[in-house]
């Protein structure tokens, strides 16, 4: 396949606009405590951030548990009963926390911090993949699940039957809820109902309606783990991985009860009708994606025989 591109060994300056993240977040408007992580070597495309989000977190999360000068410090023996293995619970001023059932890893090292003014209550939270931080008055409901590692940002609403799958990382104010892998949403992300979030980019105050949800692997790719082939402006670009989710730009919203296909792209202001599959590909931006099946033939209609 000499006439495709591979992103892997691609020069930057050869990788296609849309597959940059500046084509889809505009971080001066919208700064992002995260930002960083579109810099350096993930500085290249959205597909190398997906890629490095658990790297990145691998990075600074030890640095924001070591700035938690002053908290209270717990251990498993302060948890009796409800947990299993070692860890540290950092509490800062005015923090709340009463988990359901705790999984640490092989040594205190294992860390939740739980920022100021934020409340945890009845959650499930696994330690040993790597530290949960719950930033500052963010309010975490009984029944989710959080899988370290994993970083919530500061005045969150995670709803019951949220899901944190590991390297999570939201931003500010965001509301969310749904199963949730190795994913960015930044602020005032808006995800409150059930769905699924997996390898993928969410920009500012992006949102998915209730039910709507994102393949990040194809039926047939389950057996074969064939990397995506994408077509950008006429050109054929091997993107390295079999999964891949959906990347969000800036006010993008899939309505209720939508699918996309691994390797969707929204660019900033574009929005998908409810009932609307997405075919793999780039959309937008400032465009309006509409499923009209009465309109337009798509439903059969038969007869009803009594």
């Amino acid at each position: 396949m000499a006439d495709v591109l591979k992103l892997k060994e691609t020069d930057a300056a050869q990788v296609p606009e849309k597959l940059k993240a500046s084509y889809y977040f505009d971080f001066k408007a919208h700064p992002f405590a995260h930002a960083a992580l579109f810099e350096g070597e993930n500085a290249r495309s959205v597909i190398d951030a997906i890629v490095g989000i658990d790297k990145y977190l691998g990075s600074v999360l030890p640095d924001i548990v070591g700035s938690a000068k002053g908290a209270t410090k717990k251990t498993q023996a302060d948890y009796a009963g409800r947990s299993t293995g070692k860890f540290t619970v950092l509490l800062e001023a005015g923090a709340v926390f009463e988990p359901a059932f705790i999984v640490g890893g092989t040594d205190e090292n294992s860390t939740l911090l739980v920022g100021k003014g934020a409340k945890v209550l009845g959650v499930n939270v696994w330690l040993d993949g790597g530290h949960v931080v719950v930033g500052e008055e963010s309010v975490v409901e009984p029944g989710v699940g959080l899988k370290g590692p994993s970083l919530v940002g500061k005045k969150n609403e995670i709803r019951s039957g949220a899901y944190f799958r590991g390297d999570v990382i939201t931003g500010d104010g965001c509301i969310l809820r749904g199963e949730i892998k190795n994913s960015v949403l930044m602020d005032g992300a808006n995800f409150p109902h059930p769905s699924y979030l997996g390898d993928s980019i969410c920009g500012f105050e992006t949102h998915f309606g209730n039910q709507a949800t994102t393949a990040n692997l194809g039926i047939f790719a389950v057996l074969a783990r064939d990397p995506i082939v994408m077509t950008v402006d006429g050109k054929k670009v091997d993107l390295g991985r079999p999964k891949l989710g959906i990347v969000m730009g800036d006010y993008s919203q899939v309505g209720c009860n939508s699918v996309s296909d691994p390797g969707t792209f929204l660019a900033p202001w574009t929005i998908s009708y409810q009932l609307t599959r997405l075919n793999r590909g780039f959309y937008g931006p400032n465009e309006v994606l509409k499923n009209k099946p009465m309109e337009h033939g798509i439903i059969e209609r038969g007869s009803l025989n009594k």
